[in-house]
């Protein structure tokens, strides 16, 4: 299960350190607006889908509050329909869906696990309601 903060549940963009730290200051400049996240690590995690109104709170490396996001838009779907606007709504500077795809599945594999064009992902649309 997620961490609860607050009665929330918690977010934590990416792995532990440089990384999440980097994606959580793009969260707060407003310039991360989206993520996406392989549907398997929900059942892993024994945690349903997030909703639009749910509102999360974002983690550091040491599990503190950053701030808090607001749930917009959730869509299940294979890794091969993620459309250029989500990916650019990511916000980590990819020049094309190709980069981002490349980026998206050398991440998860490094993580142990392989991503097909039809592994399901769950993509998110947020934005920022509270920052430090």
């Amino acid at each position: 299960m997620w961490p609860r903060v607050n009665g929330m549940r918690s977010m934590e963009l990416g792995t532990p350190g440089g990384i999440r730290a980097e994606l959580n200051s793009l969260a707060l400049a407003g310039r991360k607006t989206a993520t996406t996240g392989l549907l398997a690590e929900y059942a892993e995690e024994a945690e349903g889908l997030e909703y639009p109104g749910e509102r999360l709170v974002l983690l550091d490396d040491d599990g503190r509050s950053v701030g808090v996001i607001e749930i917009t838009g959730v869509e299940v779907k294979p890794f091969a329909e993620v459309t250029w606007e989500h990916a650019r709504a990511e916000g980590e500077g990819d020049a094309s869906l190709e980069e981002w795809r490349t980026g998206h599945r050398g991440y998860w594999e490094r993580l142990g696990t392989r991503v097909a064009d039809d592994t399901a992902v769950v993509c998110l649309a947020f934005r920022l309601v509270e920052a430090p």
